[in-house]
């Protein structure tokens, strides 16, 4: 470790630990804002959960001894949940540190939450798959905080920002470059790279920067220091029209892919038409911030960055579970750290606004504390069933939840089981049950060795048993997945087995009501399912 800036103890010297522990267990706090944005009561989902941090990453990475010896650790102290804001490449689960160590957590009936990972939108980009994990993505908030370009032609840009600076002077136009169009080499001076921007000509103007290779911040930071006015910086065609606030070093905003477009094409029309007008047509834009607006229609929506299905490891089973709030977040910030994150950021604010799956996964965290207070015999995948039979995938207008990076309807490999409801999960009336011999035969079914499934129980398997399970996909879990081969027979059939247990009613009957996705039947049977007691499966 570095000792001069990390610390060799649980305390925070990157602000990642602090903001996503308080989303799960921040006491209630008034006035809470970042730079004047988002101002009104912070608090966590757990307010009064008790709250124990263990440091697993470093400068350097995040360790996979590490992270096992806090697993190991926090089970060993006593603790009901487990939240990983951390996460890496998918492989087998036996090669998986957090899957391992969610194992034995889970087994000893610890509920282990976890990011899906910001590798979306693209498909079969979630992460921390295993079953005995909860996999969290990431929705919107019905608040956002606009700061729109207004180009020199008129047309106005939607953008979004936190920035609480000098700002650019009222009412002016400022020239406006792309940053990847003059001189130097236009591959690092588009993305404004460390050393790629030339003083003489970003100079007192604002630059239109291309995301990828280094922080967002950071890129405003050159352009800052290369005596830049402004920066605009621009998705590119994978990012879509997904947009995240920073706590910018200079006055700036980020852009969709569509509207990087429209301002290239308008500076490059301008600059086009230079030898022929007199005097010579420059581009302009400024940027004009318009603080927090709140009510956002339509809100959730799936953040483009939230990683997708379908499950790379297992497709038998759906990840991500479910989505929570993930984009632009507030929450607690330690005191030595700037809002940006940058080392040359010397502002200092108590809170900050972050986005990512890893502000999503503390969220479920400390619902999984309040349901495990209010029943405290529930086990972690009955607590996981409650939160996913509850979730809802309808927005503020009553319309399916849109995709951030396309604008178009999500679908179930975007959101899982929906989007968390945590009034509805006290109650969820059923509870799809798995102990840690479901788990074991899904590990059978899934044909690893005994050698590979002992890397993950620490105990020796049983696989005799495991046939009458069936397949992967008859694991006892909340949602279902039929996989089929592309190609072979023309008719394609296959079948689940489930028990649900009564944690509502005594004495209660439900009626089944199917939604078959388009050209497939489903059918189900019984139909009823009538219960005398509480318990009962």
């Amino acid at each position: 470790m570095n000792v001069t800036s990390e610390y060799r103890s649980p305390r925070d010297s990157d602000g990642h630990g602090t903001h996503t522990a308080s989303i799960a267990a921040g006491r209630y706090v008034f006035p809470a804002s970042t730079l004047g944005y988002a101002h009104g009561v912070a608090a966590g989902m757990a307010p009064k959960a008790r709250l124990a941090a263990y440091k697993v990453c470093w400068n350097a990475g995040c360790y996979d001894a590490d992270i096992l010896a806090a697993f190991d650790a926090a089970v060993a102290d006593g603790v009901d949940v487990l939240s990983l804001s951390v996460g890496g490449v998918v492989v087998p689960y036996y090669l998986d540190a957090i899957a391992i160590g969610a194992f034995g957590a889970a087994d000893r009936g610890v509920f282990v939450s976890a990011s899906a990972g910001n590798g979306g939108p693209g498909g079969l980009t979630v992460t921390n798959v295993a079953p005995w994990v909860t996999t969290v993505g990431a929705g919107t908030l019905d608040r956002d905080f606009p700061a729109n370009v207004k180009l020199g032609n008129g047309r106005i840009i939607a953008g979004v920002s936190i920035y609480a600076g000098p700002g650019l002077a009222p009412g002016k136009l400022y020239p406006l470059i792309y940053a990847g169009s003059e001189a130097g080499d236009g591959y690092s001076s588009s993305l404004c790279l460390e050393g790629s921007l030339e003083a003489n000509f970003v100079k007192g103007k604002i630059v239109l920067c291309d995301r990828g290779i280094n922080s967002r911040a950071a890129k405003g930071e050159v352009v800052r220091k290369a005596g830049g006015a402004g920066m605009i910086l621009a998705n590119g065609v994978f990012d879509g029209e997904g947009l995240v606030a920073d706590c910018h070093v200079l006055p700036a905003t980020a852009v969709g892919a569509s509207g990087g477009d429209e301002i290239r094409k308008y500076i490059a029309a301008v600059t086009a038409g230079k030898g022929k007008a007199v005097p010579t047509p420059t581009p302009t834009a400024t940027i004009e911030f318009k603080g927090t607006r709140l009510r956002v229609r339509p809100a959730p929506v799936v953040a483009s960055f939230s990683a997708r299905g379908p499950n790379p490891e297992t497709p038998e089973i759906l990840k991500p579970d479910v989505i929570a709030p993930g984009l632009n977040i507030l929450a607690a910030w330690p005191d030595k750290v700037g809002p940006s994150g940058l080392a040359s950021d010397k502002r200092r604010t108590e809170f900050n606004i972050l986005s990512g799956t890893s502000m999503a996964c503390p969220h479920v965290s400390g619902l999984a504390a309040l349901l495990k207070a209010a029943h405290p015999e529930w086990s972690p995948a009955a607590i996981r069933s409650a939160l996913m039979t509850t979730a809802y995938t309808v927005d503020n207008r009553g319309e399916t939840m849109l995709d951030e990076s396309t604008g178009n309807a999500s679908t179930v490999f975007d959101f899982g089981a929906g989007h968390v409801n945590p009034q509805k999960a006290m109650n969820p009336g059923l509870v799809y049950d798995i102990t840690t011999y479901d788990y074991i035969d899904f590990l059978c079914n899934s044909n690893y060795t005994d050698k590979s499934i002992r890397a993950i129980t620490r105990k020796s398997a049983d696989c005799r048993g495991a046939k009458r399970a069936g397949h992967v996909g008859n694991l006892n879990y909340p949602s279902f997945s039929a996989v089929f081969q592309q190609y072979g027979k023309a008719k394609m059939s296959t079948h689940f087995i489930r028990t649900v247990t009564n944690v509502g009613d005594p004495k209660s009957v439900y009626q089944v009501a199917v939604r078959a996705p388009r050209g497939a039947s489903v059918s189900v049977e019984p139909m009823r399912l009538v219960f005398r007691r509480v318990g009962q499966s």
